[in-house]
Parts: structure tokens; sequence; C-alpha cells
């Protein structure tokens, strides 16, 4: 063979292998995504809105459940927002040259805490609440106290009501 076959049978053999390890690269990508989208769907999702299932009750215990998560929601947002603030300070931290793991640990763990006050807060608020209902109602909102998702509760009492057909 000739030292231009040979060139061209190199080339053509890099770029060959480089294709080769681009598709398998994708093809393992993908199937991450995929899995990850499979393992979505099987976690148990909320029925729906907190406000959609608020909608069904009574319209003055509608009023009052919204009222209470709402003081509730705006008496745990400090702990949030320090458990946010302490949890950035311990990222920017770690863009500094002169990082300090003790005190990323500290912050870290002032930020878990922060957090476990807020929703110990909103749990016990929640808890709370639905000992004053009546089982029907209790049952109907009992999924404020899942984990999943966030609730955002939203005084909406100047918007119409939908109806359901």
């Amino acid at each position: 063979m000739s030292p231009k076959v040979l060139k061209i049978a190199l080339a053509a053999s890099v770029a060959l292998n480089l294709f080769a390890i681009a598709a398998g690269a994708t093809v393992l990508v993908a199937r991450a995504k995929v899995e990850d989208r499979i393992e979505a769907q099987q976690r148990p999702a909320r029925e729906s809105s907190l406000m959609a299932v608020a909608r069904k009750l009574d319209p003055q215990v509608r009023q009052r459940v919204r009222e209470t998560l709402k003081a509730s929601a705006l008496a745990a947002k400090p702990d949030f927002e320090e458990a946010r603030q302490k949890r950035r300070a311990a990222i920017d931290l770690a863009d500094q040259p002169d990082f300090d793991p003790v005190r990323a640990r500290t912050l870290l763990e002032e930020s878990r805490a922060a957090e476990i006050r807020g929703r110990a807060r909103l749990e016990a608020d929640a808890v709370q609440l639905l000992g004053t209902l009546e089982p029907a109602d209790r049952q109907a909102l009992s999924e404020i106290l899942t984990r999943r998702g966030r609730i955002v509760v939203r005084d909406r009492s100047d918007e119409p009501e939908k109806k359901a057909d």
C-alpha cells in the first residue's frame, strides 16, 4: 500500500471511531433521560393543586383554609429565606480561592436547620387546621401533608370561580 492510501485509511478509521464514540455517548445520555422520565412518572403526584381541592369546600371553610395557609406560609417564609441565603453563602464560599470546608459545612447545616424549622411550622399549622375541619373536608385537604411538590398559597378571592362540568 502506498503512503497516501494508508493516510486515507487512517483518517477514515479515526473518523469512524469518533462517530462511534459520539453515538455511544448519545445513547447513554438519551437512556439516562428516559430512565429519569420513567422514574418521575412512577412517583405519586398530587391529584390536583391545593386551591383546586379547596374550591370543592364550602365557601366559608375555603376562605378560612386559604387565610390559615397563607398566614402559615408568611410565618414560615423567613425560615426558608434564611435557608436559601445560607446555601447561597456556602456556594459563594466554594467559589473562593481560600475555601473553608468547616465554614461551608456549618452554613449548609444552618441552611438545613432553617428549612426544617420552616417545614415544621407549615406542617404543624396544617395539622392544626385539619383538626378543625369536618372529616370530608379533612380528607380532601390531607394532601397538604405530602412532601412532594411545592405548595403556593395565593389569595384569589377576587377571581371568579370556575364551575366543574
